[in-house]
């Protein structure tokens, strides 16, 4: 049973998808359409407040769409765009002054991502001072190689989808461990969200990556995010975002307290709420 949802709760990945707007070039697949309206239905239905709208892949540097839902979202969201490496420091604070508060890099072959791993150090340098983060999707094996690059970031840092291992490990693997190091550093975050994309079990529970998400939780429940990732692009069946949030209590055994923190208190820090 999915407990009530504390106030200021918030889905820290959200995608918005306009179908009469341009894909890019880099584009991996045709998206639904899937406008801010269309999620404010998901977001009152699981009585959620708060909302990180995330660039996707799809558009590339140009992050008009999601810009225009931001400003219809208004005070109660904020973005993540993606951005070219000489961005110029005035449309930085141009961005910060509409929500923007961080930079995504999406990392895995062949899925779109504009920004290579050279850049990395660079842009975080860049938004270091005005608080943002960098949003870093990569495969969850490749962590003990990347450390020292993850570890040296000036910036919040956020982890994508409870690490994304592209095959899940258990939770003594030392990729799975190299995260928990990550994790024990101030500003180092992970998002608890889209099971159905690493998971080999499946639906319900998503047994092979709730492990890995009891154990974030169990070791620093201070660090972790929950978000829907919807509309679920470039999934069939499409999840339903209820089952979405109902894992968390399992995740959490149902405590309160857990909840609350990783709905509401985690990102009000992290996003500036």
């Amino acid at each position: 049973m999915t407990h009530s949802t504390p106030a200021g709760a918030c889905d820290c990945h959200v995608h918005v998808y306009d179908a009469s707007h341009p894909l890019a070039p880099s584009a991996t697949f045709k998206p639904p359409h899937a406008p801010w309206s269309a999620y404010q239905s998901v977001q009152r239905a699981l009585g959620l407040s708060r909302v990180v709208l995330v660039q996707p892949t799809g558009y590339g540097l140009d992050n008009r769409v999601l810009l225009d839902a931001l400003a219809q979202a208004g005070a109660a969201a904020r973005g993540v765009v993606a951005l070219a490496q000489d961005v110029g420091e005035a449309e930085l604070q141009q961005l910060h002054a509409q929500g923007v508060r961080g930079v995504r890099f999406m990392m895995l072959a062949g899925a779109g991502g504009v920004l290579p791993w050279d850049a990395l150090p660079g842009m975080a340098a860049r938004i270091a001072p005005l608080g943002w983060h960098i949003n870093l999707q990569l495969d969850g094996r490749e962590l003990p190689q990347r450390r020292a690059l993850i570890d040296a970031l000036p910036c919040a840092v956020v982890i994508d989808h409870t690490g994304k291992f592209l095959e899940p490990v258990p939770v003594g693997d030392p990729a799975f461990r190299t995260l928990l190091a990550l994790l024990e550093r101030p500003q180092r975050w992970v998002k608890l969200s889209a099971p159905y994309e690493t998971s080999k079990v499946g639906p319900p529970g998503y047994d092979d990556v709730a492990l890995l998400a009891k154990a974030l939780l169990r070791a620093h429940p201070e660090r972790c995010l929950w978000a829907s990732n919807w509309p679920h692009p470039n999934r069939v069946p499409v999840p339903s975002d209820a089952a979405m949030l109902a894992l968390l209590d399992a995740w959490t055994d149902g405590e309160p307290a857990v909840r609350e923190r990783v709905l509401a208190r985690n990102p009000a820090a992290l996003y500036g709420f």
